[in-house]
């Protein structure tokens, strides 16, 4: 019972691949260029966290090729968890990052530098964040369709950049008004501690999914709505769900009459198996029928069966 991506939606994850590190190579070139011509932290800030990005978006290229290989003899529920492997690779360089800028920002506090040729990193910087919302446009589509982990993580990252792009732009429109340098450093910093956050939530992501965390409250409610749907379900139990890239695994146990049929439990396990597919589509399903015991039955007669 296991619906695999379609050829369409590996195409559309191997698109987002190529795309992300394509714009990466991009931001990194015209940003260090920006940031030679104006010597601005905030612009260091960002063009750092771009070569981070571009070296993530490379680690997603080669992962999502192992990732979107099929289950095979050794490896029966497929290769889904090397997507958060690479996420939690790319939440070590941002973490890594973000304490060096915070270094950075600190030392041109303390000794600051004049900023030259402001209106480059400004246009540089008005370029970069349309670029990188068409990305993250597209990046959203892909993990709709998908649920791609590695996508998602590469996502947030460029999310991240529209914000640090709009803050950098903001730093040098602000030192640009004033004529004052006080404002560079300051909001260099404040990007390097965004950048950290963001890390943290890449990480707390990928160790669900390599952990194997159940899915959230309200889906695993919805699962057993639909499963106790059916007329001839009496009762559910062990209900187990967890996560592997962009594949889910549900498994449960289906009560039903005893007198039933194992022709005919077998097709009601089909049909709530079909029930819950329509609703997470993504999901491999694997249901045992159990013999259903009213309450009033004795507990020897349980364990005989």
């Amino acid at each position: 019972m296991h619906n695999a991506l379609t050829e369409r939606e590996l195409t559309l994850i191997r698109l987002a691949t190529y795309a992300s590190v394509t714009v990466a190579v991009g931001l990194i070139s015209i940003k260090f260029f920006a940031w030679v011509m104006t010597n601005a932290v905030s612009l260091q800030a960002t063009l750092v966290d771009s070569l981070l990005d571009g070296m993530a978006s490379f680690i997603n290229l080669v992962a999502i090729r192992h990732a979107l290989r099929p289950a095979d003899k050794e490896h029966r529920f497929g290769h889904g968890k090397i997507e958060a492997i690479a996420a939690l690779g790319q939440s070590a360089f941002i973490s890594g990052s973000a304490g060096w800028l915070f270094y950075e920002a600190l030392h041109r506090l303390i000794q600051p530098e004049p900023l030259i040729e402001i209106k480059i990193g400004l246009v540089t910087m008005i370029v970069s964040i349309i670029v990188t919302i068409f990305l993250v446009a597209f990046q959203q589509y892909v993990v709709k369709k998908t649920s791609s982990a590695a996508i998602r993580a590469d996502s947030i990252h460029y999310k991240s950049d529209i914000m640090v792009n709009l803050s950098v732009l903001l730093a040098l429109g602000l030192s640009n008004f004033f004529q004052h340098t006080f404002f560079d450093p300051i909001i260099g910093a404040a990007i390097a501690f965004y950048i950290l956050y963001t890390a943290w939530d890449i990480i707390k992501h990928s160790f669900d999914i390599l952990i194997d965390r159940e899915f959230p409250d309200e889906a695993r409610e919805e699962i057993t709505r639909i499963a106790a749907s059916h007329p001839k379900v009496k009762g559910i139990h062990d209900l187990r769900t967890r996560s592997s890239g962009s594949k889910s695994f549900i498994q449960l146990h289906l009560e039903m009459d005893p007198e039933m049929t194992l022709q005919e439990a077998h097709k009601i396990a089909e049909k709530v198996s079909h029930n819950i597919r329509i609703k997470f589509p993504r999901a491999e399903i694997i249901i045992h029928e159990d013999p259903y015991y009213d309450a009033h039955d004795d507990e020897l007669e349980k364990g005989d069966i």
